[in-house]
């Protein structure tokens, strides 16, 4: 026999004998001369009322003030020991074929008498028969009492005169169907402090769903909870591979423990949350903690409320948002309370790890960390969400491509399935302008195969965005071909990638970060004069590196105020944690200055900042790289703890005339007399100037002619040595083909003269 017939047959057969039982009371009060047909009945009392209420003995109702002829008792007697009959034979068949149909588990779960299953019974027959309405109505004598009071169950299942008092410890807040929120009880509207006798009782409508083999939350919880029926399946076999194993093995336990998952992945929680539950063969009950936060019920009425209905479902609690019920980072100990009376498996997830503290408990906790996932985790779910495997014959992202995605960006598992949804929404994006005739509402994803740009651009995206508030990001424009260095730099540079693309393998596979290394952060120290391509170098490996570049001025960080400076530092380094970002720490010497000899408070301090600023550079797992104009105002014992260092120098003659020729545009109108070779061994600008007197000359063109000619770049040089404070010569400005110097101004056509500007020197 199915589930639900069960279910329905026993509901019946229950109530059928509840039917009994009111229309026996029924009969006794018309036998009372209650008559139903007075149309004044309930809305007034008559003095012939007020007599027969003297003659009546406490705690009697008018029903029990009479016996019923023999016959009719009888009648009613056969007709409740049937239905009981038949209750119970549907129970016994039930637990022939391992079933219990919903009612009994209630019982059994809530642990209720059977006086409270039959003041739930008559509770609930208004709900699904609205005869019983009137039945209310006319055996409390009020027309508008549509619901039954306590004074009415009481008068229907208990005891007359004093004994019935005994059972109003069925009614209070503590009895099972107040505790669980089975029933509540609602005062008599005409009454600001009825008595208890007179409050109204109201059948939960989660509790009416469920009873009819249907489930809906609790209006409380309507908003915060999910009711799930999880099976093993690969995906979270994958997410949460950690743990597999050791889920297989508590899941078996005898005596359930508290599971407290913890760390900051959350969707591997969750997987393992759904794994456990399938292995224990039950539905799973996920509730959202920190969106019931805002609920006007107290933390423990919703905790009752919830196992309740995890019982009525017999599933396994997940408790998500564990934190946003701490209290001075302490769990409530009233929740523990009560959790820990649970008999079953409950779930509970946090961001971080915490202890319960003084609380009498015998049940085990058991903590399981969920951590970012590491490079072969991240490898693997790549792949996963990708469908690696169905679609790299179309070669848009190779293998080593999702390696490097893997190693470079730290990211969660959802922050790496949101990134793969990203990326085809990218690529879905790119073929809609090449393919007109692609339908948007296509559904077939794999139209959508991102590129490796895609996939780059989607992890950047994906990871966290708020580091922008405290750093300023730069877009880089540079590739290899415009970095203009010396030979051995370009080299340094070059190896400075390939660790970075390398640490995976390195410190995870092979080892080596489990002893060798603390953090697998990579730390740079460019050292050089202004404008000498400290900024381009740390463009050009975000770039190579596919990460974004941050760019903190150190200057505006450093605070007067002792321990501010550090707090802006910690501000930064949480942050840039989850970012996956390049830190580019502008100006480093004007807090990584020569430690001097300490001779005051303020100069001890001055040190520990320093000290702070190393330990967050260690244990950062980015790539750090600290800028500096002058390499000997920095400490060796600093340098020495960085992984590299480079002093980017002056410019020579032959690099700065590949300078010039690489920063100055192709598509730039341009005269045949410029010579960037006098340029560059006459001038020596560092590649910063150069790129300020290009830009000048052609603003210069753009107003006299639209060509720019040497006597435009001339002009401009002139400006940016008198900017950098330099005096200038004719002479330093005369051309070697030319026997005239060139005039210190010179008339173009346009709205302005050169050298009648303001600030001329």
């Amino acid at each position: 026999m199915a589930e639900n017939s069960f279910n329905l047959q026993h509901l019946q057969a229950e109530l059928s004998r509840l039917d009994v039982i009111v229309q026996r009371e029924i009969r006794r009060w018309q036998l009372a001369d209650q008559d139903p047909n007075n149309p004044l009945r309930g809305v007034q009392i008559t003095d012939d009322d007020i007599t027969k209420l003297q003659d009546r003995d406490f705690g009697v109702s008018w029903g029990q003030t009479v016996t019923l002829p023999e016959s009719e008792r009888n009648g009613f007697f056969t007709a409740e020991t049937h239905a009981e009959h038949r209750a119970e034979a549907i129970i016994e068949q039930a637990y022939q074929e391992n079933q219990l149909p919903r009612l009994a588990q209630l019982a059994l779960s809530l642990n209720l008498s059977q006086f409270e299953v039959d003041t739930l019974l008559l509770c609930l027959a208004p709900a699904i028969d609205l005869r019983y309405e009137k039945f209310c109505a006319y055996l409390q004598d009020n027309v508008s009492a549509k619901q039954p009071t306590i004074n009415m169950v009481l008068d229907l299942l208990a005891p007359q005169g004093l004994a019935r008092l005994a059972y109003l410890v069925h009614f209070a807040d503590e009895a099972p169907l107040f505790k669980y929120r089975v029933l509540e009880k609602i005062p008599d509207p005409g009454r600001l402090k009825p008595p208890l006798l007179r409050q109204f009782l109201r059948l939960d409508d989660a509790i009416i769903t469920w009873l009819l083999e249907d489930y809906h939350p609790p209006t409380d919880l309507q908003y915060y909870v999910t009711l799930t029926s999880p099976e093993v399946n690969p995906a979270d076999t994958l997410i949460a591979k950690s743990v597999q194993s050791e889920l297989a093995e508590l899941a078996t336990l005898p005596s359930p423990p508290l599971f407290m998952f913890y760390g900051p992945d959350q969707a591997s929680q969750d997987a393992a949350a759904r794994l456990l539950a399938a292995h224990q063969n039950k539905p799973l009950f996920c509730v959202d903690l920190a969106g019931l936060s805002k609920s006007s019920l107290p933390p423990l009425a919703l905790f009752q409320l919830i196992l309740r209905d995890a019982r009525l479902n017999q599933a396994i609690p997940y408790l998500t948002g564990w934190e946003s019920l701490m209290v001075d980072n302490t769990p409530q100990a009233n929740l523990l309370l009560e959790l820990c009376a649970y008999s079953d498996t409950v779930i509970i997830g946090s961001a971080n790890v915490w202890q319960p503290h003084h609380v009498a408990r015998d049940r085990q906790f058991l903590w399981l960390e969920f951590p970012t996932p590491n490079y072969p985790q991240r490898n693997a779910l790549w792949r996963h969400f990708l469908a690696y495997d169905q679609w790299q014959s179309h070669e848009q992202v190779t293998s080593r491509d999702l390696d490097m995605l893997a190693g470079q960006f730290v990211l969660s598992t959802m922050q790496i399935r949101d990134a793969v949804a990203t990326a085809r929404d990218l690529a879905a994006k790119q073929l809609s302008r090449t393919d007109l005739s692609l339908s948007h509402s296509s559904t077939d994803l794999s139209l959508f195969y991102p590129t490796r740009a895609d996939l780059f651009s989607a992890a950047r995206s994906n990871s966290n965005p708020r580091l922008v508030t405290l750093a300023r990001k730069i877009t880089p424009r540079y590739g290899w071909d415009d970095l203009i260095l010396p030979v051995d730099l370009i080299t340094i540079l070059r190896e400075l990638v390939s660790t970075v693309r390398g640490r995976p393998k390195v410190l995870d596979e092979w080892g080596l970060g489990k002893k060798l290394a603390s953090s697998s952060g990579v730390t740079v120290l460019f050292a050089g004069p202004p404008g000498t391509g400290k900024t381009m170098a740390a463009e050009v490996i975000a770039i190579d590196l596919g990460l974004d570049l941050f760019k903190i001025n150190l200057s505006s960080v450093v605070s007067k105020y002792i321990g501010e400076t550090e707090k802006n530092l910690e501000k930064i380094f949480e942050e840039a944690q989850s970012s996956n970002a390049i830190l580019f720490f502008d100006e480093a010497d004007s807090i990584f200055g020569k430690r001097s000899e300490v001779k005051d408070a303020r100069d001890r301090y001055a040190n520990l900042e320093v000290s702070y600023l190393l330990q967050r550079m260690e244990a950062y797992d980015g790539v750090t790289i600290l800028a500096t104009n002058l390499r000997s105002n920095l400490d060796e014992a600093f340098t020495r703890r960085l992984q590299f260092a480079l002093d980017v120098p002056f410019p020579r003659e032959e690099h700065r005339l590949r300078i010039w020729e690489a920063l100055f545009p192709p598509s730039v109108p341009r005269a045949d007399d410029i010579d960037f070779g006098f340029l560059a061994q006459k001038f020596k600008f560092a590649g910063g100037s150069i790129r300020n007197v290009i830009l000048s000359a052609a603003y210069l063109a753009a107003a006299d002619g639209g060509c720019v000619t040497m006597e435009h770049l001339l002009h401009s040089t002139r400006r940016e040595l008198q900017k950098m404070g330099r005096l200038v010569d004719n002479n330093d400005l005369r051309r070697p083909d030319r026997a005239d110097n060139p005039p210190e101004s010179m008339s173009i056509t346009g709205s302005f003269k050169l050298g009648e500007r303001k600030g001329r020197m």
